[in-house]
């Protein structure tokens, strides 16, 4: 299974290199074009698209849409909420407390000794605590969802039969000629036809704050970033001033942004917090694995009752669970504390 993730990885990431490179080459085409050539080689015009054209070219390009990773389904979501090492351990406490206390005495034929309190305690507390995980996981999730759904993100085209018009983000296609104007978001990936005192945020793609200045003259210039090419600009960018006309060279997962969306929706990082938190987590419930036997052997040998003994190791265990949880985040920002207190660094 893990082989066949990792293939499944490794061709994702294969094809991500071949489509980045694909739009490279289109991008320092089109920037050493001037707007007539640019035009032809999109197999567009200055008065837009047809309609029919817009349909031949959204088949064969796709919607304007960026992919935002695979859905999580609802068997991973369970597995989510229920599955950490605390909750094992929990588990395999219900287990031992069912055979001890409910199992044996059946097998023994004491039924005065039965008693399942514990086992169903502890199971309707970890059931508790995963359903209202997954339960307020989902909410959020939907929450989210439909606030999205509500924003309908528009911009201005020209196209050959309407003229004019403000059409969804996602029926954009390439070869349309898109109309800018200060405040609005670039829809997809353009070549700068006419521009006008025209400034644009990269803030997005590329993190510097001073907006760009972006003219339509074709160059032959390499530059290290295509975010530094100023007849070229890209989706996830605004304009802040100025107004320009532009003609649609690249849509969704084809753009800059979708490449740049598509490698950071792969496997997620294991942050260095996540990475504290579990060391501190194994510590210590290796801790617990070494005190329950202790307590277990020093019982047993002082009182001699080994089953008494086992029982209370169990219900230490049982104990020590929910008392390490507050130990965990203290650990955890003790050591941040430090490390920033190593590096002299003042937050």
């Amino acid at each position: 299974m893990k082989k066949e993730k990792n293939l499944a990885v490794t061709r994702q990431t294969a094809e991500q290199v071949v489509r980045r490179d694909n739009l490279d080459k289109k991008l320092a085409f089109m920037a050493k074009q001037d707007t007539k050539n640019a035009l032809s080689a999109l197999d567009s015009t200055p008065k837009g698209l047809t309609e029919e054209q817009a349909e031949q070219h959204r088949e064969k390009f796709g919607d304007n849409r960026v992919t935002q990773g695979r859905k999580v389904t609802l068997g991973q979501r369970l597995m989510k909420s229920f599955v950490n090492p605390f909750t094992g351990i929990l588990f395999v406490l219900a287990i031992v407390s069912t055979i001890t206390d409910i199992i044996m005495p059946i097998r023994q034929g004491t039924p005065e000794d039965l008693d399942p309190l514990t086992a169903i305690i502890i199971i309707t507390m970890v059931m508790i605590s995963g359903i209202l995980r997954f339960v307020q996981e989902t909410r959020s999730g939907n929450a989210a969802s439909k606030l999205l759904a509500m924003i309908k993100t528009t911009t201005n085209v020209e196209r050959q039969e309407t003229g004019r018009q403000e059409i969804p983000l996602e029926e954009v296609v390439v070869g349309d000629i898109v109309h800018l104007a200060a405040g609005d978001m670039v829809p997809a990936d353009v070549r700068i036809l006419h521009a006008k005192d025209l400034f644009i945020s990269q803030a997005a793609l590329t993190g510097e704050s001073d907006p760009q200045e972006k003219i339509n003259e074709a160059t032959d210039k390499k530059f290290d970033a295509f975010t530094e090419c100023h007849n070229l600009a890209f989706m996830g960018s605004n304009v802040i001033s100025g107004s320009a006309t532009a003609v649609v060279v690249a849509t969704g997962d084809d753009t800059l942004f979708g490449s740049m969306a598509q490698s950071i929706t792969q496997e997620p990082v294991v942050t260095s917090f996540e990475k504290g938190v579990n060391a501190v987590s194994w510590v210590l419930i290796r801790f617990m694995l070494i005190m329950v036997p202790l307590v277990f052997f020093i019982n047993g040998i002082t009182k001699g009752d080994w089953m008494e003994a086992f029982l209370f190791g169990i219900s230490v265990a049982v104990g020590l669970t929910p008392e390490m949880l507050p130990m965990i985040v203290t650990t955890c920002l003790a050591k941040g504390a430090v490390a920033m207190s190593k590096k002299k660094n003042h937050y």
